[in-house]
């Protein structure tokens, strides 16, 4: 098998699912009657008809989620109207909106320290036609990645540390990269440093890390080894989108693996990067099918 060429590197950009164009519409506001019929009337007013449609209504906060997918075939509005459109729906409803369409697989930008588990099982789906967006680069403060990313023909750039200028001249270039490479998803596979304010306000629930424990348990150095020390049971691993809290933004998938006495820490380790890799696979394909709502501090995964 031989590594991919730049100009091959489109070949691996994920098609479409199969079947008609979509888009979807993630809608928030607080619970009252009629917004069901008032979205269904607006896009079947219009020619549209709904391929999917899931909701939730927060009987504690008062608040209505929705998601809802429709064919495009017979449309009648340009893309860029459908939102000004909607307002007639929306104001009445106090609705925050958000149109997307998964069609449109989004530039990913990976993160990477030491440890490249995550990373390659990111690369691989990306080139098996799994839909994780098309990754346009990859970006580590070591420089152990080459190779890796030579083979998928992913351009890989080491931004260290403790160069001159130190942490905050590395995130000038960081932000320059991302900018320049019009990244619109930042995935944190193991990047062992922690993001400045500047980065993680600019993309805004489009940064998505992975944590290596079921937060808030065992955060911090050695997770695996505490764990072990205190006999756990099951392991875990979360991801989340990145915000300025460190690791308190809103959950999108978590998981866990029975352990007992006899996993040595080693085993831990082991089957906590087949947790990290999957959950974090898991997330990203969600945010690129467009299945999450955030709203306020968590996050409403549909589907």
């Amino acid at each position: 098998m031989t590594a991919p060429s730049p100009s091959e590197r489109s070949a691996f950009v994920p098609a479409p699912p199969p079947g008609r164009r979509t888009a979807v519409l993630l809608l928030t506001c607080p619970d009252a009657r009629g917004i069901v019929a008032a979205v269904a009337a607006f896009l079947s007013g219009h020619g549209a008809n709904i391929v999917d449609v899931e909701q939730h209504t927060d009987a504690d906060e008062g608040l209505f989620f929705q998601r809802v997918e429709f064919a495009l075939d017979g449309f009648d509005l340009a893309d860029d109207d459908v939102l000004p459109a909607f307002r007639e729906v929306s104001e009445p409803f106090a609705m925050e909106v958000e149109l997307r369409f998964p069609e449109r697989v989004p530039r990913v930008a990976v993160l990477v320290s030491g440890q490249d588990h995550c990373l390659l099982d990111l690369l691989s789906r990306a080139r098996t036609g799994e839909r994780v967006g098309d990754v346009v680069v990859v970006v580590s403060n070591h420089p152990d990645h080459q190779a890796s990313c030579d083979f998928f023909g992913v351009p890989f750039h080491h931004l260290p540390v403790d160069g001159p200028g130190g942490k905050p001249a590395q995130e000038q270039a960081l932000v320059a990269l991302l900018e320049r490479e019009r990244v619109e998803l930042v995935v944190l596979a193991r990047y062992m440093q922690v993001l400045g304010p500047d980065v993680v306000g600019r993309y805004p629930h489009r940064i998505l890390n992975i944590h290596h424990s079921l937060l808030p348990a065992f955060v911090g150095a050695k997770p695996y080894h505490r764990a072990h020390a205190r006999g756990v049971k099951v392991i875990g691993a979360t991801a989340h989108y990145a915000t300025v809290e460190l690791d308190q933004g809103p959950i999108l998938v978590q998981d866990v693996a029975a352990v007992t006495h006899r996993d040595s820490v080693e085993d831990l380790v082991a089957r906590g990067r087949d947790l990290e890799a999957l959950v974090l696979a898991r997330a990203v394909k969600l945010h690129v099918a467009a299945k999450v709502l955030v709203h306020g501090g968590r996050a409403v995964v549909f589907g």
